[in-house]
């Protein structure tokens, strides 16, 4: 029986990798029958695995933000507020590209438990590198990680790509770090 456990985890984790690549070659509307070709396997596995395109979406994004949350939260530039900047650079590229698989992924049923769980996980990432910040004194002592992470957020939104929603961030940045004497 254990065997069979292994097999049914590597097979999902090869649908996962295959629906992560085909998710950022070809958006979240890719065929489901291309995402098992892909990793291997046949629909039985993908649907048994996977039930529906949502849970598909939702694993997939889940991975993404866990990842993402799990780079602030080890992040070790010398400078606070390099940490905090090269996360929100992190992030603003993440939403600025992911946008429709977040979209999908937070449809239907799935949208208030697990929109909830990622927006808590990434608050609990930008208030620790905020928190750090302002102790260092690298940051104003007012700033709401919150509002940072709303301000990012609009920018990705607004910017038509990734490289575009880095300097609008950039341009944030000295609005909210205390600058040198």
């Amino acid at each position: 029986m254990a065997a069979r456990r292994v097999d049914a985890a590597r097979n999902a984790e090869r649908l996962l990798a295959a629906a992560r690549e085909l998710f950022d070659e070809a958006g979240p509307d890719v065929p489901l029958d291309e995402v098992a070709r892909r990793a291997g396997v046949g629909n039985a596995t993908l649907y048994r695995n996977f039930p529906t395109r949502g849970d598909l979406l939702v694993a997939v994004y889940t991975d993404e933000v866990a990842e993402l949350c799990a780079r602030g939260d080890a992040a070790t530039a010398a400078n606070p507020a390099d940490a905090l900047f090269d996360w929100l650079g992190e992030f603003v590229a993440h939403v600025a590209t992911k946008r429709a698989l977040a979209h999908a992924a937070t449809s239907g049923e799935h949208r208030t438990e697990r929109f909830e769980q990622w927006h808590a996980a990434m608050h609990r990432t930008a208030a620790g590198l905020v928190d750090r910040a302002r102790r260092s004194g690298v940051v104003r002592p007012d700033l709401d990680p919150a509002d940072l992470l709303a301000l990012a957020s609009g920018i990705a939104l607004a910017s038509g790509t990734a490289d575009s929603a880095g300097r609008l961030l950039a341009l944030i940045r000295h609005g909210i770090e205390v600058p040198p004497e």
